[in-house]
């Protein structure tokens, strides 16, 4: 979760990594109320574009802290970098300064892992092809096996939280194949190779490396040597980055500990805490399925043109010839997905519940890979590559 960092991995945590390697039965029958902002959509006449005040963005919690310069600047030697860290470290986590470098001793730099960050699948493959990846029969199937042996602890945290067990299903699903594949990377390793020789993200990995130290004194029964994880430092069945282990990780059977590895009371709990955390609605709806108008224009956000903030109004994309295709929900809030899909292009409004799923991994195609499993899971549909 890397925030995913994707990988899918970084979900929960790091910006925008995937890992590919990130129902609900029960759920389906207690109907949830409906946002009051949906409602459902009727087929109308595209009107001129005029201009429309954009809509306040989903409230999110700070930014997680980076590394400062002198950690990361690749122009300082590595020995001076390495001390910088230390400090830093020990100052910001309360660590001991022996036990951080007598760790870094031990890292490792691992050139794949730098190869593998630069080529995240979402960032090199079609809607069309990256969609099969994770909708298949044995996916969905495996979520639905998922949710039966584990629908009471599963049921108990959707109702808690308002996030629906599909979903926290989906997350394990398409993070790690429901735990089946959880990284073969020591976490140290990782966290370290991208901390000091990728530049480019080096004051978020730094960081995280730094959150390591910070999550192994906080749970003493992690090992920070062995631990195992995705190329981007994620780490367990739903691949939380330390930062995100650490801010959002919970205890979900009230025995001391938050074990995000394989206990999966706290995976739960922590999966959806993440969600709350990042702004979910009860009973909101997700995402909606759009026709463009012939004369539409392509629709670029304002601002950071890869942005997902579910800031524009409907009358915004009415009067820009994108309107929700009949029976789909409505929301007074959302952003514009367009997507190369099986049978040409595919345009779909995403809502503020999209947006906290984006918020686990930047990746917009991840955001709607999950949303679509949980469906599946959730109806007991089959994986055929398409919408």
């Amino acid at each position: 979760m890397i925030r995913r960092a994707h990988a899918s991995a970084l979900h929960a945590s790091a910006p925008f990594i995937v890992l590919i390697p990130l129902a609900l039965a029960a759920c389906a029958t207690q109907a949830v109320p409906p946002s009051s902002t949906s409602k459902v959509a009727a087929p109308t006449a595209v009107t001129t574009p005029v201009t429309q005040t954009l809509l306040p963005k989903v409230p999110q919690p700070p930014e997680r802290p980076v590394a400062p310069p002198s950690v990361t600047d690749p122009a300082i030697p590595m020995e001076q970098r390495v001390a910088a860290f230390v400090d830093y470290t020990a100052q910001t986590y309360g660590v001991d300064p022996n036990f951080i470098r007598s760790t870094l001793a031990q890292a490792v730099y691992q050139q794949k892992i730098i190869d593998a960050i630069t080529r995240p699948a979402e960032a090199v493959k079609p809607w069309r092809d990256y969609r099969p990846i994770f909708m298949t029969d044995a996916r969905i199937e495996g979520g639905r096996a998922f949710y039966a042996e584990n629908r009471e602890a599963l049921d108990r945290i959707s109702a808690e939280t308002g996030v629906p067990a599909e979903m926290i299903v989906a997350i394990i699903g398409v993070e790690t194949n429901y735990g089946k594949n959880t990284g073969s990377y020591r976490v140290i390793d990782a966290l370290y190779t991208l901390a000091f020789w990728h530049p480019k993200r080096a004051p978020f990995f730094a960081g995280e490396l730094a959150q390591l130290f910070g999550l192994v004194k906080e749970e003493p029964q992690l090992d920070i040597l062995t631990l195992k994880g995705s190329y981007a430092g994620a780490m367990g069945m739903g691949q939380f980055m330390p930062s995100s282990w650490r801010n959002w990780g919970k205890d979900g059977d009230g025995d001391g500990r938050r074990d995000l590895l394989t206990h999966k009371p706290d995976v739960f709990a922590s999966i959806a805490n993440y969600f709350v955390a990042h702004g979910w609605e009860r009973g909101g709806a997700v995402v909606a399925r759009v026709t463009r108008a012939p004369e539409a224009a392509d629709f670029v956000p304002e601002g950071d043109p890869k942005a997902l903030d579910p800031i524009y109004p409907q009358a915004y994309f009415a009067a820009r010839g994108y309107r929700p295709q009949p029976g789909e929900p409505v929301v007074e809030g959302a952003t514009l997905l367009s997507l190369d899909g099986e049978a040409g292009k595919e345009y779909w409004f995403g809502y503020r519940n999209f947006y906290v799923i984006s918020r686990y991994n930047r990746s917009p195609m991840y955001s709607l890979a999950v949303y679509q499993l949980a469906q599946a899971i959730r109806n007991g549909t089959v994986g055929s590559g398409t919408s």
